[in-house]
């Protein structure tokens, strides 16, 4: 069994926060590979199910953010897991925006949620932060996690995790470096999308052929009317003949 763990805070007053993000993504894994309802146990909200033939349990700690680890350790002991077994989603203030790492073991980053995990048990589980951005300022961190993400953040957060749950067999399958690649590419999907688009809402119409530089910044001028009679066609007609 593998331990898919999101971390957040509980109740609909941080739902949407930027904080809660590990609980969107577990959400988005539960509907995407038809999970059951989430219930409670653990001190928090599990529900178990199969990913790509392997048992997985995914859970929501409830007893807020700074002890997730007493809900995850609790599991982890009950199922007899290691800490290997176990990966963790989460959100990342140093990362910009849409941008992930995943990795396994390392420091906390200051996260209050894996300085819980941590000492309860070990360090060796995989890590996988979902960047919402810095504020740019320290005293600003703990409204802007705990804020709410905007409409315009829906642009890269709705293909995130989106992308989390497509590929929710690679978190299982310790495929760290293929996870990452997938995200990347999810969140740069709509840049990517509109550099193959036609130059023309007709993607059937010719364009037209292509000048150089200096031809295209020449002003257009009118061709010069040749006058049929005259002095002056008597002359031109000297010098190259009359044409029949």
């Amino acid at each position: 069994m593998h331990l898919i763990v999101g971390l957040g805070n509980p109740g609909d007053k941080y739902r949407h926060n930027r904080h809660n993000i590990g609980f969107m993504a577990v959400d988005a894994i539960a509907r995407r590979h038809n999970f059951p309802g989430f219930r409670e146990k653990f001190q928090g909200l599990i529900s178990e199910g199969t990913i790509d033939g392997e048992k997985v349990l995914l859970l929501k700690p409830q007893t807020y953010m700074n002890s997730s680890g007493d809900s995850v350790q609790a599991a982890t002991k009950f199922y007899k897991l290691g800490p290997t077994d176990v990966s963790v989603l989460y959100d990342e203030i140093d990362l910009a925006p849409g941008k992930t790492r995943v990795k396994v073991g390392g420091g906390n980053g200051g996260h209050n949620g894996l300085r819980s995990i941590d000492p309860q048990i070990g360090l060796g589980y995989r890590r996988i932060r979902l960047g919402v951005g810095h504020p740019g300022h320290k005293d600003l961190v703990m409204p802007h996690v705990l804020g709410d993400f905007s409409r315009a953040e829906q642009a890269w957060l709705v293909p995130l995790l989106d992308a989390v749950a497509d590929n929710a067999a690679m978190i299982v399958k310790g495929d760290d470096n293929g996870l990452m690649n997938k995200l990347a590419l999810a969140v740069q999907g709509d840049g990517a999308e509109r550099a193959q688009r036609p130059d023309t809402a007709d993607p059937t119409r010719k364009k037209a052929p292509a000048q150089s530089h200096i031809r295209a910044a020449r002003p257009t001028q009118p061709q010069a009317q040749v006058p049929e009679t005259g002095p002056m066609a008597d002359m031109l007609k000297k010098l190259f003949g009359k044409k029949d």
